[in-house]
């Protein structure tokens, strides 16, 4: 199979100078410090658990939507913070149709000794900026994804 010549792409494309890509590395970077400061969860099992302890008992399909999650996705990490005994589910009361959601003692006190390195984690993660911006670029972002 023979590959077009280098000529036949358009000039003007780099791809270490387009957004995706450098969102991509900036991910990674900080995935990298979220995983050396915080082992033993990922990055969303921890919003799961922060949107609960700040939401208290959510649905399954509000918390999806509230921690931009799809279906599919959410289902996957409730099911693993069961199996940890970090979350529990139960039926709503108001809908059965309805799976609802709540931390149990274990994940309360997980999310709280979780919080404090989170907030390092983005110190770490942002280290290089100045605070005008760390500021700029979560505005930046913000505006990206509204």
């Amino acid at each position: 199979m023979t590959h077009p010549p280098a000529s036949a792409f358009p000039p003007a494309y780099v791809l270490d100078d387009q957004v995706g890509f450098k969102l991509r590395l900036a991910y990674q970077k900080h995935a990298e410090i979220f995983a050396s400061t915080l082992a033993d969860i990922t990055p969303t099992q921890f919003a799961v658990l922060w949107k609960l302890q700040d939401q208290g008992s959510l649905s399954q399909n509000e918390l999806g939507r509230q921690v931009a999650m799809d279906a599919a996705t959410v289902k996957g990490v409730i099911d693993r913070l069961k199996k940890r005994d970090l979350v529990k589910t139960a039926p709503s009361s108001t809908d059965l149709r309805r799976l609802d959601v709540s931390l149990t003692a274990a994940g309360i006190e997980l999310i709280a000794e979780a919080i404090p390195k989170a907030l390092e984690i983005s110190r770490l993660t942002t280290r290089r900026l100045t605070k005008r911006e760390e500021t700029q670029l979560l505005a930046l972002l913000d505006k990206l994804i509204e």
